[in-house]
Parts: structure tokens; C-alpha cells; sequence
């Protein structure tokens, strides 16, 4: 990676383009570190801090600790997350749409993303108001003079303004960057936190001193003023020296069994046939397809996690907490209900992005106009049927795949009583999926300068 990295900087073109979406990234910190006015910042993020293992914790790991500063950029890219997701789905389910997305062409491409611009700010809106909903309920909004309905605006359009300005900067990064804008923003905001999450691991040893001492107990600290639950929180963050060990080769294995399954690939063999085309005879070399493993990438990851966190968001910005709602404690990030869902969610997407990305029959059928077929199978709705087969069974090993490596820091996490690995695992797929498409594309268009000028 970092002799690709290297060698892109050395062609004036690619160069600017990594010049374009470093200046992009750096905006987009500058907006994370702007609050929102009207704000108690200090408490909301001290509030936000004992829900480190629940849903509000895990976008606020998204967005790069905007969230619980109530920045400008605290909503992130959420809003277009979801509003995708929402769209591809009616794409799919809608016959209007579906026409327009397959026969609609460059415009029909144009018309689906305005769609999901307006979409985007509509979602934006009602998570901004939810945002507010969520400060005020905890008395969160300073004392002002002001009249409560132009502080509930300036926030909510604070907030929705800010997710929309992400959302026209991700097309900028796509247009004029490097790699996925949205992506990079994403991967942006988690590799922030690294140290934030090095901090928390040291403040997790000191505070098991604390309490293997006896100094640190619930009742201690709710003499000093926390809450039961920032109490139970607060302890929850107790992490023995030898774990940190444990957490780090961990860490770095899952990073390296991501790095494979994603470069792995199911190659399909390709015969074409003999054909002579006036003095010339053509065909008759043995070719591939490659078919990758985890072909959806990082997204099932990214849709299930926004689908996932949907209802107990809701509850959050409500106000609901995990002692008064069934609902926030079945969506509790470290709860076996949540690791279900999660689960099946993520193999769904799987099988959708799949299933959009490979079309069997249209495989088969630009083989059979080309002379070409699979050895062992004629052409046609055989080569269709064991297309969709191979297909199905690598999507299936993929989906699996992607779901185990975001369970098993929860199951961890449990097991050691340390929840923020939650959120460090889905964290880690995230960033390591996005730096290697990053790098693949970034591969791509060193090739294609290199063949310009044949």
C-alpha cells in the first residue's frame, strides 16, 4: 500500500487528486470541531461517555467524536447512509424506479442520485430534531433569552446543514479525489479516534487499579455525584494490563484475515471457440472470471449497522433509557438480540448487493454471443444456473464471513466485560475494507496512465 501510495505521488494527475481529498478531509475536521451553538457540550459529551457501548456510542464512533461534542458535522454521513438504503430498496421494490435506475442510462443515474440528495436532507432533518429532542430532555440546552423555537431551529439546521454539506463533499472526493468520498469520509472520522480509543485502553487499566484497590466502587461514585448508570458505565470501562495484549494481537490478526478473504476470488474458467473470420481465425484461448468472495465490500457492514440502529436511535432521541425500555434493551449494542439481527441483516445485504452487482443471465449471454462458454456446460440457461449457484455459495461464505468478524469482538467484549469492542470491530472492517479499495483504485488509474499511450 505504501509503495502504491509512493509511486501515485509521483504522476502530477494522481497527485492532485490525493492533494484534493486530503484538503476535503481536513474541512471536514475543522466542521467536526465547530459546535453547534446554544449547546452544554462539556455534559453531553459526559452523558455520551457513559453510553460508550450502546447505540449513541457507536455513532458517535462513526462521526469521530462529533457527535458527542454536538459539532457541526455531528450527524456525519448517516443521513446519506440511510437515505441509500431506503432508495435502493425502493428501487428494487417500485417498477417506476427500477426502469429508471437499468434503462434510464446517464440520466436515469442523475435523476436516482437527486432523489437521494433530497432524501438525504429530509432524514437529516428529522435526526437533527431527534438530536435536539435527545439535549433537551437531559437539560442539555444553556440558559438563553432567546425564544425556545429559534434555539430548537438553529440547532436542527445547524445539524441538517452540516450532514448535507458532508454529503456534497463526499461527491466531490468521488468526482475530483481519491476513492469513494462518502467511504473516506466514514474511514476518516473512526482513524480519529485511535487516539481517543488509546487513551480509553490507559484510563481502563488505571481504573481497574482503582477498583482492584477498593477505592473505585459504584457506591464511591455515586457519592461523588454519577449517576447509577454513568456508575455501572464508568466501571464497565475497568481493563486489566494483560487484556491490552490480548486486544492488539486480536486486533491485528482480524486485519490480517480481512486483507485475505477480501483479495480472495472464485475464478470461473472460460473457453472460447474457434472461429475463422475471412484469412484471420480468432478464439480459442482459455480465459477466467473472477468472482470475489466478499463481493459487496464494506457496505452490508455500513447498511446493516444504520438498519440495526434505527429503533434504539429512535428511543435515544426520545429519551427512553435501558431502565425504563424493552426497546433500548434489546437494541443495546452489547445484547444477544442485537448480535442476531446484526447477523442476519448483514447476510441479507450481502445477498442484495450481490445479486445487483452480478446478473448470471446477462454473463451468460454476452459468453454466448462472444463464442465463449464454461467447460462441462452448454450455453445458456446452464451456464445462468451454474453461474447463480457458484454465486450463491461464495455470497453465502462471504455474508458469513462479514458477520462473524462483527460479532466476535461483542461476544468478546462480554465475555471480558470491556463493551467498547463493539464498536472497535465494526470500526476495524470498516477501515480496512475502505483503505483497500482505496488502494485498488488508486492501482486502476496508475494502469490505465500506463497503457495511454499505446
Amino acid at each position: 500500500m505504501i509503495k502504491t501510495v509512493r509511486d501515485a505521488w509521483r504522476i502530477p494527475e494522481l497527485r492532485n487528486k490525493i492533494l484534493f481529498t486530503i484538503f476535503a478531509l481536513l474541512i471536514f475536521r475543522l466542521g467536526a470541531a465547530i459546535p453547534v451553538p446554544y449547546i452544554n457540550a462539556g455534559q453531553l459529551e459526559t452523558y455520551l461517555s457513559a453510553q460508550s457501548g450502546t447505540i449513541l456510542g457507536l455513532m458517535n464512533a462513526m462521526s469521530g467524536s462529533a457527535f458527542s461534542m454536538a459539532t457541526l458535522f455531528a450527524l456525519s454521513v448517516q443521513p446519506y447512509i440511510n437515505s441509500s438504503i431506503i432508495i435502493q430498496l425502493l428501487t428494487v421494490a417500485i417498477p417506476a424506479l427500477e426502469r429508471l435506475a437499468k434503462e434510464g442510462g446517464e440520466e436515469g443515474r442523475k435523476k436516482i442520485a437527486s432523489i437521494t440528495r433530497y432524501a438525504t436532507v429530509a432524514i437529516a432533518l428529522l435526526q437533527g430534531f431527534g438530536y435536539y429532542s435527545l439535549i433537551k430532555s437531559y437539560g442539555l440546552i444553556e440558559s438563553s433569552s432567546l425564544n425556545g423555537v429559534w434555539v430548537a431551529l438553529v440547532i436542527v439546521l445547524s445539524f441538517t446543514a452540516g450532514s448535507a454539506f458532508l454529503m456534497w463533499l463526499g461527491e466531490q472526493i468521488t468526482e475530483f479525489g481519491v476513492g469513494n468520498g462518502i467511504s473516506i469520509i466514514l474511514f476518516a472520522g473512526i482513524v480519529s479516534r485511535f487516539p481517543r480509543m488509546i487513551s480509553d485502553c490507559v484510563s481502563g487499566v488505571t481504573i481497574w487499579s482503582a477498583v482492584k484497590n477498593g477505592t473505585m466502587t459504584e457506591e464511591t461514585l455515586t457519592a461523588a455525584g454519577y449517576s447509577a448508570t454513568q456508575a455501572k458505565a464508568q466501571l464497565s470501562m475497568a481493563l486489566a494490563p494483560w487484556m491490552i495484549p490480548v486486544i492488539v494481537i486480536g486486533m491485528l490478526a482480524l486485519v490480517v484475515f480481512i486483507v485475505f478473504i477480501s483479495n480472495a476470488e472464485r475464478r470461473l474458467p472460460v473457453q472460447y471457440a474457434k472461429r475463422v473470420v475471412g484469412r484471420k481465425m480468432y478464439g480459442g484461448q482459455s480465459t477466467h472470471i473472477p468472482m470475489k468472495v466478499n463481493m459487496s465490500g464494506v457496505m452490508p457492514i455500513i447498511f446493516a449497522q444504520s438498519i440495526a440502529a434505527l429503533p434504539a436511535t429512535i428511543g435515544a432521541f426520545a429519551g427512553w433509557t435501558t431502565q425504563n425500555s424493552l426497546l433500548m434493551r434489546l437494541f443495546d449494542t452489547s445484547k444477544p438480540f442485537y448480535s442476531i439481527l446484526y447477523f442476519l441483516l448483514i447476510v441479507g445485504f450481502s445477498y442484495f448487493y450481490a445479486t445487483m452487482q452480478c446478473n448470471p443471465v446477462e454473463i451468460s449471454n454476452n459468453l454466448k454471443k462472444n463464442g465463449g462458454f464454461i467447460p462441462g456446460f452448454r450455453p445458456g440457461k446452464p451456464t445462468a444456473d451454474f453461474i447463480t449457484k457458484v454465486l450463491n455459495k461464495i455470497t453465502m461464505f462471504g455474508a458469513l464471513y462479514l458477520s462473524v468478524v462483527a460479532i466476535a469482538p461483542i461476544i468478546t467484549g462480554n465475555i471480558f466485560g470491556y463493551h467498547s469492542l463493539a464498536i472497535g470491530g465494526t470500526s476495524v472492517i470498516i477501515v480496512v475494507g475502505v483503505a483497500l479499495e482505496t488502494v485498488k483504485q488508486m492501482e486502476a488509474q496508475m494502469l490505465m496512465r500506463h497503457y495511454k499511450g499505446f
